[in-house]
């Protein structure tokens, strides 16, 4: 029987069919490189989504950022509804890494934000690969970076059960190990409070609380509680708990870790004091001594990731355990899953870059006494590592590199779209003016163009703009860096339309959320980077504007303009304009690429009698699934049992208020705002929200 259910309102069309046909008999002859070569809007992750299925094997799914991770996600939880489709992303919002400059003897300390959602969703992810099979993980290219021993995390879960002999304070002994926390205060995913005789548990991967009942040293009953409204949801008689951490080792490898680490800091030692490196052993003596001594008493210093060769009992020079580590594999230990790598052609560069940047920057760092050489074996993934961890891979892309046509065995087409649409119309048109849209007074007295009136690329995008805007649809413009995307993006507002700009510094959620409210109308266009091509699905986008297209370069090679012009592609509208003054080889590839790709669409439309119709998508958001507290707070309240209020009003309005003037002399403002629109959803009448609810719904 299929591990894997597919759902979908629509049956395979177009090229799908035969595509879907051709890789399922080539990876079941044993291929192991395929790639499918699908124009944008063709369906490509419909036609994954039905390998999978037809393979039924636990699969990987790999992007090359998080935004369009995120998409992807959503995009295959609509697909496989009943299976465990997971989110697996770097979880910082802000990452400075640890480095030394010589030539300024400049050290600068690690600095990283984490976000807490994230990584909840991460133990999700490695939680749902240890037990179950019917498994995708949607990764960006963090999933090659070390992550933790899956054995010694899958070893020490700890198996919770109704009638099981375990005293609480030997329960709490192995909570602390687990790396949970303890507090008094509410409950965050990986921590835990006693109270009398019971204990409330909240899982690392889920909001939800455990409350554990003792009966002297036995286990008399585990119920589900809702974090917020503290609602039961159910009895259960036994569950789970993983780690709140992936990196865990027992005691033996401790005592084993602190003895290699302190033998090669001896031999360390004598290497920098025979080079005359006095001042770098002094250094690195301190630095070890002291990481040492804070991990033997607390269990953790800042930087303990460099030493994880030692925890994890690898060998010098061997690959850390990774993402890739926790997918199942064979008797004789081959891999045993697939690997879908989308938009291949970005995304496998990236694989391959990621060891040689972190590598020259652990040297600069052992070199003068910051490290042990050991912290280099903390890294990435090399390419041929990663290759070697995967089973079979299929490559997605409109535009495949050099690297897929050299090793795939079967390159499957899939140019035609099942709803007809064409690729979008591409007009050239003149820059004049590349920087005007840094004015910000009128621009009635600018020059104009001496035939025909044409005031720049600026003045023409917004004239286009505004015809899009009025019809309902929206536009995306595409600068050369940051600075300009974010100064167009201040002087569209200007000149009355509703813009956003879109690039790196943008952080992981909200880029999600912004390109949610792009496609809900909430603004009318986004200026972007480099972040609005590979597969972002917008299929309210009629108009692109590509600034500077005759800046030959990576954002304006063959490659990136065949892929930004493919976001008009889902529009029966679609079109695109490239503002150039002269005509560049690569802008030449691309039109005649997507000239010839209109062309078989053409053909095949009037063969079959289709009519192009513009792709009509829900508009999801995953973050819907990782919401914030607050978000969530004001959510559930709207559907909790109000027994509570409804018996005593008076006293829980007391304690909210409380609550949340100590929040506020706390200077915790989150919780504040949380505890405040909790005080008024309990505030409004049952009839009242009855309305409210309904009237939304219309």
């Amino acid at each position: 029987m299929s591990i894997f259910a597919l759902t979908s309102e629509f049956e395979p069309a177009g090229d799908q069919p035969k595509a879907i046909e051709a890789l399922v008999k080539g990876f079941k002859k044993g291929m192991r490189h395929q790639t499918l070569l699908g124009v944008t809007g063709s369906g490509k992750t419909f036609t994954a989504a039905n390998v999978i299925a037809q393979l039924d094997k636990p699969t990987l799914v790999i992007a090359h950022n998080k935004t369009l991770a995120a998409q992807l996600a959503q995009e295959y939880r609509e697909f496989f509804p009943k299976n465990a489709v997971h989110y697996f992303v770097s979880y910082y919002d802000y990452y400075q890494p640890e480095a030394y400059m010589p030539i300024t003897d400049t050290y600068i300390e690690k600095e990283a934000m984490i976000n807490d959602e994230i990584d909840r969703l991460r133990h999700a992810s490695t939680q749902a690969l240890l037990t179950r099979k019917d498994v995708i993980i949607v990764a960006s290219v963090s999933c090659i970076y070390g992550l933790g021993s899956p054995v010694e995390y899958e070893k020490v879960n700890l198996k919770l059960e109704v009638g099981a002999t375990l005293p609480r304070a030997d329960l709490l002994r192995k909570l602390v190990e687990l790396h949970f926390k303890r507090t008094h205060a509410d409950l965050e995913p990986g921590t835990f409070r006693a109270i009398g005789n019971s204990v409330e548990i909240m899982p690392v991967n889920e909001q939800i609380i455990f409350r554990l009942e003792h009966d002297g040293s036995i286990i008399s009953g585990i119920t589900k509680i809702d974090h917020i409204s503290r609602r039961l949801i159910e009895v259960v008689p036994v569950f789970y708990l993983f780690p709140a951490k992936h990196f865990i080792s027992d005691l033996a490898q401790q005592k084993r870790a602190f003895n290699t680490i302190k033998a090669e800091l001896e031999s360390r030692l004598v290497e920098l004091t025979a080079q005359g490196k006095n001042l770098e052993a002094e250094r690195l003596k301190r630095r070890v001594s002291y990481d040492l001594a804070l991990i033997r008493e607390v269990g953790y210093c800042n930087g303990i990731e460099n030493y994880s060769r030692h925890f994890s009992d690898k060998k010098p020079g061997e690959a850390p355990d990774s993402l890739l580590a926790y997918f199942p594999r064979t008797v004789d230990g081959k891999p045993d899953f697939m690997t879908v790598i989308d938009e291949s052609h970005v995304t496998v560069p990236q694989i391959g870059g990621m060891y040689a940047g972190d590598a020259s920057r652990k040297k600069t760092l052992v070199e003068h006494g910051f490290r042990l050489p050991s912290a280099g074996d903390n890294r990435p993934l090399k390419s041929e590592e990663f290759f070697e961890r995967v089973g079979q891979i299929l490559y997605t892309s409109a535009t495949p590199s050099d690297h897929e046509k050299k090793v795939s065995e079967q390159i499957v087409q899939q140019v035609i779209r099942p709803t007809g649409l064409i690729d979008p119309e591409i007009v050239v048109k003149p820059i004049i003016e590349s920087g005007e849209y840094r004015a910000k007074s009128s621009t009635d007295d600018r020059p104009t163009h001496p035939e025909d009136g044409y005031r720049g690329q600026i003045f023409d995008f917004i004239s286009e703009a505004e015809k899009v805007i009025k019809r309902g649809f929206r536009v995306i413009a595409t600068t050369l860096t940051k600075k300009m995307a974010e100064d167009l993006s201040i002087y569209l507002k200007e000149k009355g339309i509703k813009s956003e700009y879109l690039h790196s510094d943008i952080k992981t959620m909200q880029r999600i959320e912004i390109l949610t409210q792009f496609r809900k109308g909430e603004f009318d266009c986004i200026v972007g980077v480099n972040l609005l091509r590979e597969g972002l699905d917008l299929p309210e986008v009629e108009l692109i504007g590509i600034l500077d297209a005759d800046k030959e370069g990576f954002l304006r090679s063959e490659t990136a303009l065949i892929q930004t012009i493919g976001r008009a592609a889902r529009n029966v509208l679609g079109r695109v304009i490239l503002y150039a003054d002269v005509m560049t080889g690569s802008m030449t590839r691309a039109i005649a690429e997507t000239n010839r790709r209109r062309a078989l669409q053409t053909a095949y439309n009037t063969a079959h009698n289709i009519t192009p119709q513009t792709i009509i998508k829900k508009i999801h958001d995953i973050t819907d699934q990782m919401r914030t507290e607050h978000d969530k707070a004001i959510k559930v309240l709207l559907d909790v049992d109000r027994a509570l209020y409804a018996k005593n009003p008076k006293k829980v309005m007391k304690e909210k208020e409380n609550q949340m003037a100590e929040a506020v002399k706390e200077l915790d403002f989150e919780t504040a705002a949380i505890l405040r629109d909790e005080i008024r959803v309990l505030q409004i009448p049952a009839k009242a929200r009855s309305t409210n609810n309904s009237n939304k719904k219309k």
